[in-house]
């Protein structure tokens, strides 16, 4: 009787359980809506039959529609709705673009698979996430439109494609997430966005490596994207702020354009210094300084190569995940008007960790837009909409024997 009584005074010196983020997130969880999870369910047996008579769970169909089963579907970011018209993207909060190229790799070529691997491994997450009480089914809307047509053999015409491309999604409204490919498409994704708008729009970069030279190999290779992102009229090289930067991958061309632009570096040493905290403090007030909106660039690379083997320039003493994460969730807290996942090589990976990596860092981004109120911020921004042409078949959609004509 002793023993239980000395257990019990033993617990009052526990905690208060109301104190804790565990017992917090529990109860979050029931203000939140479930309307568009019981739709999908709905229209999932709709669009793939009803289940077999055995079947004693009614909302499972025949035919795999919607989240589940994970190894089971079409492969879109998080099971999301595919845009395949891309018109249809104004719909939606966010659209994710896959920019399969890896034309300006100086190395290890792979990253063109980035998009597939992504896709493949991000069926294993759900939309809900326990810690930060948000689910992005029902919170915000999200859609695939499928993977720009990059050119192999040509880097210019590949970066006009990319550019336009992400210039539709913006100038529709809809918060464009790409997922690379090889750093080099950083240049035209911000072109993309800085042609739809006349404000200014500061970076914040993850990476261990600059990627501010002019040109590498005689190119606009992989690292060179921010020395030509920064020569846009209104994204100031001042606003520039990289994170992580170090080790032995940073050539002197690069420091050398790095400190006659007055860019902002914080090493890897640095944030362990200052922690994440401040970190993300003093790089939100550099990114932001005067300008209106912030992009964001989020190099795989940056996090230690031990947690992310499958990528073309690894480099030991990056991030650890969990800083990864939690610094890119404070950069969005802000509010971005973009973001682009890079150099995901999945020939290089190992049981797809680091695409699954990639694909943590997206819809922790996601999340923190969501549960800070700042997804959609971007729209009040876009005062040059651009307007792309519809080709040959514009009124006409596509049929097993080509296209035929909707409507009268």
């Amino acid at each position: 009787m002793q023993d239980i009584l000395t257990r019990r005074e033993k617990r009052h010196h526990h905690p208060d359980l109301t104190k804790l983020a565990g017992w917090k997130a529990m109860q979050k969880e029931a203000d939140l809506p479930e309307g568009r999870h019981d739709e999908e369910r709905r229209w999932a047996l709709r669009m793939g039959l009803t289940g077999a008579d055995s079947i004693e769970d009614k909302s499972i169909p025949t035919f795999a529609r919607g989240e589940l089963p994970h190894f089971a579907g079409i492969n879109t970011f998080l099971k999301a709705p595919y845009a395949e018209d891309v018109l249809e993207v104004a719909n939606y909060d966010a659209t994710v673009l896959g920019i399969p190229f890896d034309g300006g790799t100086t190395y290890r070529p792979g990253t063109r698979f980035g998009p597939q691997g992504v896709r493949k491994i991000s069926a294993l997450y759900t939309p809900y996430n326990y810690e930060i009480g948000v689910d992005l089914r029902e919170q915000m809307t999200l859609c695939d439109a499928g993977d720009v047509f990059t050119i192999p053999a040509n880097i210019e015409k590949s970066f006009d494609q990319i550019s336009r491309a992400v210039s539709h999604v913006f100038s529709s409204g809809s918060l464009p997430i790409m997922i690379g490919g090889d750093h080099s498409i950083g240049f035209p994704c911000v072109r993309g966005i800085a042609e739809c708008t006349s404000k200014k729009i500061g970076i914040v970069h993850f990476d261990r490596h600059a990627d501010i030279q002019e040109k590498d190999l005689d190119e606009r290779m992989h690292t060179t994207p921010w020395f030509h992102s920064t020569n846009l009229p209104n994204v100031p090289a001042k606003n520039l702020v990289q994170i992580g930067i170090g080790g032995w991958q940073v050539p002197r061309e690069a420091v050398k354009v790095a400190r006659e632009r007055e860019t902002n570096i914080i090493t890897m040493g640095d944030m362990e210094k200052m922690g994440v905290d401040k970190t993300i403090e003093m790089a939100l007030e550099m990114a932001w300084d005067g300008v209106d909106m912030v992009y964001m660039s989020f190099d795989i690379d940056s996090i230690d190569c031990g947690f992310v083997p499958g990528t073309g320039w690894p480099e030991p003493g990056g991030f650890l995940p969990r800083e990864a994460l939690a610094l890119a969730s404070g950069i969005a807290a802000e509010g971005i008007c973009g973001m682009e996942l890079v150099e995901v090589s999945p020939p290089y990976d190992t049981s797809d960790i680091t695409a699954l990596m990639g694909t943590r860092v997206i819809v922790d981004v996601l999340g923190a837009l969501v549960s800070n109120g700042k997804m959609g911020a971007h729209k009040r921004f876009i005062d040059k909409p651009v307007t792309t042409p519809h080709g040959d078949f514009e009124g006409q959609r596509w049929s097993n024997d080509g296209p035929h004509k909707v409507g009268p």
